[in-house]
């Protein structure tokens, strides 16, 4: 017999991980390294480049990993350096007052659902606007001292790492993170052995690790499916960020939603208002039900009040097509099993995802969330209008402006995005508690009196940081992927730091319209080669990897900038990263930004560029609606030309190109003996002091409080109390209403109709209407309608509402009275409606029956 020459079994591995081991002098580096407080605090950043400043570089500024790489060697050198020792403990001290204070218990506690957020560029948890809002809303937070908790995903391979091919394709790369070297730490039993949340699905139980990062004083915490306990099909829930199928994303919405009330409530957490960061996270309301219903012997429409009460949805797409909406299949395979809890029907259920309840609609997010929820705002004026219009559907008794969906304009973390030079700046300029008191304009006014010398020093020098930057970073991407390395050297060589600085930085979506800028080749060419007058445009940003418009468009701008006259001119920077993001906001000179009106719902990355007097070139959408102000940026017009949009981009492009020959070039070379243009200087001023305060995250925090969270707490609190006596009233109340709703009849209608109908301005008339409410024992309530049709679209729209007094109550009988002056001219529509009238009610939409009448 012939002996085999091979004989091995299959190749057995585990993970071994080997790290540095601080001692024990160091580990305050590690209390600091583990918490996010060092992404806006400059001191902490700073220290660690001190520790290791070429390690900090490769490291791409991981504090964790930097001190798990840290050599011997350089352990004994720091122990050694007295001078760094103390630093070392003079930060951590920074750091210990910061974290150590106690919650703000004035104010009412959150907690806060989001698929992504932005914090920092070494967590890979986020892919774009959404994320990096809700990353500044914990960092402000945890500034404001809010009693905050957090839930998200911790993605194995999170959003992907973007490289162009050498025709300048976009190519996705997803690079895994490895969790033991990111500056996070996992959720632990008493025993030490890692905490397991157990989320039924319905056939079978998902797992999670949970990992906490801390944001300050803000615990994030993070679910993890990618473990061993699921099998393959469960482990990538938390993969990708929008990664996957309509199935993946149905088991992402469920365990965030589901999942994130049972990780709360395994952590023994109770906030007092629930907020949904976007529809995806929905479901957590469905969940809450169940809790309510099990847990408090409540009935189904009791627990709702109880939910409704205290929970917000912020909205952040203009258009119906960007919610989430998924086949009656589909849904119910996941959600089929929660009626039964819930104690109504698979009918009932669906329905409150659909605007059309009954009928064949697919079960939408963010339709559940406003029927679960009390309150619910857009991101900016603008998109608070555009959102009540796209969900008036909902509430057909009333028009769009009725709603009570309002708004809360996004604002920037500016401790996170304000250069470390401006801070400096306003320090000095401003006073000691200028973070705690950012929104304060008469503070923001003595910029001012600032020397302009000062002014235009700050920006130079933030300039040739951003060129630095550029060539530092980018050069052998460059080498790789231009295929003509001396194309490479022309590039670096016309990066002009005495050139007007553009920049365009976002998601490459088509409605963003960064293809404007090159309508006219031969006329950008001429802006672009001007040797009197440098200009040079740099443009970033990725496709989401199914949208083949998008990437196409980045392969005509990259095509464009390799061609011989604008070479150097037009960059396009790869890898579009907070990183990235900090150095462009702050070193270009203009910020463009041309969407689609109205689809920017609001747009921050020029709020950013505000806080480091970046001056604004915007379309008025989103933010800049409210924000422009004349001689402190510009505007491309809010109102349409054209219906059709090719025409209505040439139109806009051409402005751009007008706005470029004719005012802001001239006006930024217009130098004095000094180097600079003293009128540029005046549009920063005016920019930073008329326009940064306002687009603060402390202010977008003060207003969530103002508007939204602190009436929801009160609310909330009013109806739980006593055994939740009031939500149970109400709960009757509705149901009565509900019941005999059809049983009112209208007695008489008395009105003089050449007065109603025929108005004279100035003239007085008065409308009585008798109801008798026969078997129904709720209120009632009416109120007169005015409305007027455009003439372009034919669609009515809302005028005014008045409410009829109530002038007594007899029996079942109900007298209602309306005096009113004449004050409106022209054609008007008018019209009479009864609605359900309980003062326990947060607004009518909270039970929308209307009934309008024949007159």
């Amino acid at each position: 017999m012939k002996i085999p020459s091979t004989n091995s079994n299959e190749q057995i591995w585990k993970n071994v991980y080997s790290y540095s081991k601080l001692p024990q002098q160091l580990e305050l580096l590690n209390d600091i390294a583990t918490n996010l407080w060092w992404v806006w605090n400059h001191e902490g950043a700073k220290l660690f480049g001190e520790i290791d400043p070429e390690l900090w570089k490769k490291t791409e500024g991981n504090p964790a990993l930097l001190l798990q790489r840290l050599s011997n060697k350089r352990v004994k050198e720091i122990l050694g350096d007295k001078e760094l020792m103390a630093r070392i403990k003079y930060v951590h001290e920074l750091f210990k007052a910061y974290t150590d204070a106690k919650p703000d218990h004035t104010k009412p506690s959150i907690a806060y659902f989001s698929m992504e957020y932005g914090l920092t560029n070494v967590l890979k948890i986020y892919s774009g606007g959404l994320g990096i809002l809700a990353g500044d809303y914990l960092k402000e937070a945890s500034d404001c001292n809010i009693d905050l908790t957090a839930v998200g995903f911790l993605y194995r391979y999170g959003y992907f790492t973007q490289t162009l091919s050498m025709d300048g394709q976009q190519i996705a790369n997803y690079e895994a993170q490895d969790f033991t070297s990111l500056p996070l730490t996992q959720t632990t039993t008493s025993d030490g052995s890692p905490m397991l949340l157990e989320v039924p699905f319905h056939d079978r139980t998902v797992y999670a690790h949970i990992w906490k990062v801390s944001v300050g004083r803000i615990p994030l915490y993070l679910m993890d499916t990618d473990i061993p306990e699921n099998s393959e099909w469960d482990r990538s829930i938390t993969h990708q960020l929008y990664g996957g199928d309509w199935e993946n994303r149905m088991k992402q919405e469920y365990m965030l939603g589901i999942g994130g009330i049972l990780l709360l409530n395994k952590l023994g957490l109770k906030k007092q208002v629930y907020h949904c960061n976007e529809g995806h996270a929905a479901l957590i309301n469905a969940q809450r039900l169940v809790d309510y219903i099990n847990k408090d012997n409540l009935e189904f429409n009791e627990a709702l009040e109880v939910v409704r009460t205290s929970s917000l949805y912020t909205v952040h797409t203009p258009v119906p097509a960007g919610h989430d909406y998924f086949d009656e299949a589909l849904f119910g395979k996941y959600m089929g099993h929660f009626p039964q809890q819930l104690g109504i029907t698979w009918q009932e259920f669906i329905d409150m995802g659909r605007t059309n309840p009954g009928s064949n609609e697919k079960f939408c997010m963010s339709t559940f969330a406003l029927n679960t929820c009390q309150e619910a705002n857009g991101v900016s004026f603008l998109h608070g209008k555009v959102s009540q219009e796209m969900f008036a559907p909902m509430w057909k008794g009333y028009f769009p402006q009725e709603l009570h969906v309002g708004y809360v304009t996004n604002g920037v973390h500016m401790p996170t995005w304000m250069a470390t030079e401006w801070k400096k700046f306003c320090y000095e300029k401003f006073d000691d508690n200028f973070i705690n008191d950012q929104s304060n304009k008469d503070l923001w006014e003595k910029i001012q009196q600032a020397p302009d010398i000062q002014i235009w020093e700050i920006r130079r020098a933030l300039k040739n940081k951003l060129i630095e930057y550029i060539k530092t970073q980018y050069t052998e991407n460059w080498l790789k992927n231009q295929g003509d390395p001396s194309k490479v050297v022309t590039i670096l060589d016309r990066i002009n730091p005495n050139a007007l600085l553009f920049g365009f930085g976002r998601r490459f979506a088509t409605y963003k319209r960064a293809h404007l800028l090159f309508t006219d080749l031969e006329r950008l060419a001429k802006i672009v080669n001007n040797d009197q007058h440098p200009v040079q445009f740099v443009f970033t940003g990725k496709a989401h990897p199914a949208d083949g418009g998008g990437q196409g468009l980045i392969k005509h701008i990259v095509e464009i900038s390799r061609r011989p006259e604008f070479l150097g001119k037009i960059i396009f920077l790869e890898n579009y990263d907070m990183r990235l993001a900090r150095r462009l906001i702050s070193g270009v000179d203009v910020w463009i930004n041309t969407p689609t009106r109205p689809l920017e719902a609001s747009g921050t990355s020029g709020e950013k560029a505000e806080m480091n007097g970046v001056l604004n070139l915007s379309v008025l959408d989103g933010w800049w609606y409210e924000g422009y102000r004349e001689g402190a940026g510009w505007a491309l017009t809010d109102k349409r030309t054209y219906e059709n949009q090719q025409y209505q981009d040439q139109l806009d492009a051409a402005t751009i190109y007008h706005l470029l020959e004719d005012e802001i070039i001239p006006l930024y070379f217009a130098k004095n003996n000094n180097g600079y243009s003293p009128e540029w200087i005046r549009f920063i001023k005016n920019s930073m002091s008329q326009i940064a305060p306002d687009y603060t995250m402390k202010r977008m925090m003060d207003d969530y409080f103002d508007r939204f969270y602190n009436k929801l707490a009160t609310r909330s609190a009013a109806l739980t109390k006593n055994k939740f006596s009031e939500a149970k009233k109400i709960a009757d109340w509705k149901k009565e209403v509900a019941a005999h709703w059809d049983s009112f009849q209208i007695e008489s209608f008395d009105y003089d109709k050449s007065s109603t109908y025929q108005p004279i301005v100035g003239n007085d008339y008065t409308i009585i209407i008798v109801i008798d409410r026969k078997e129904l024992k709720g209120m009632l309530g009416v109120d007169i309608v005015y409305a007027r049709e455009n003439p372009e679209n034919h669609k009515l729209e809302f005028v005014f509402s008045d409410p009829f007094d109530l002038k007594k109550e007899e029996g079942t009988k109900l007298y209602f009275e309306l005096k009113r002056t004449t004050v409106e001219f022209g054609h008007l529509k008018v019209g009479f409606r009864v609605y359900p009238y309980n003062e326990k009610l947060p607004h009518r939409m909270d039970f929308a029956y209307v009934r309008w009448l024949q007159s």
